[in-house]
């Protein structure tokens, strides 16, 4: 399984809570970005689970022009910046056995999206993901390894 684990792009302040933080025009900008990127490695995403924020539904929203309609898409209370890590993981692999996903992609917040890394891969420190960065993993049965992982200014 391609697990492609993505920030949300950048979001302003003015909001009356963090879940309604909206993205800046520089966030949608780079979302077009890294979507653009996306595209030439990956034609389409079996499943997509997105954080119930509004800025990560925007992002999803954006990334989805890009792409042809999934197979399924979750949003998923479980995906949230203070969400168990732990949880989340299993929660994402369970959706990819349940839909056959052999192409998945995540779009949450910092500081979950870290602490995933460190939980789906044995021995590795928990990375820092710029706004609209992409991490991608590699499952094999219980083996999982990172591929790579960019942002908009290390692709342009």
């Amino acid at each position: 399984m391609q697990l492609f684990l993505m920030r949300h792009g950048e979001a302003g302040y003015q909001a009356q809570s963090d879940r309604d933080r909206t993205l800046t025009d520089t966030g949608r900008y780079h979302t077009r970005l890294m979507s653009n990127f996306l595209n030439r490695l990956v034609t389409d995403f079996d499943l997509v689970l997105v954080s119930p924020y509004l800025r990560a539904q925007q992002t999803w929203q954006e990334v989805a022009t890009h792409f042809p309609e999934p197979r399924k898409w979750v949003t998923a209370d479980e995906l949230v910046p203070s969400a168990d890590p732990a949880a989340a993981a299993s929660l994402i692999l369970a959706y990819a056995e349940q839909y056959k996903a052999d192409k998945v992609l995540v779009i949450s917040h910092m500081p979950l999206l870290g602490y995933l890394v460190s939980e789906l891969v044995a021995g590795i420190e928990p990375p820092l993901f710029a706004t609209s960065g992409v991490c991608l993993l590699d499952k094999h049965a219980e083996q999982c390894h990172q591929v790579w992982m960019h942002n908009p200014h290390t692709i342009s």
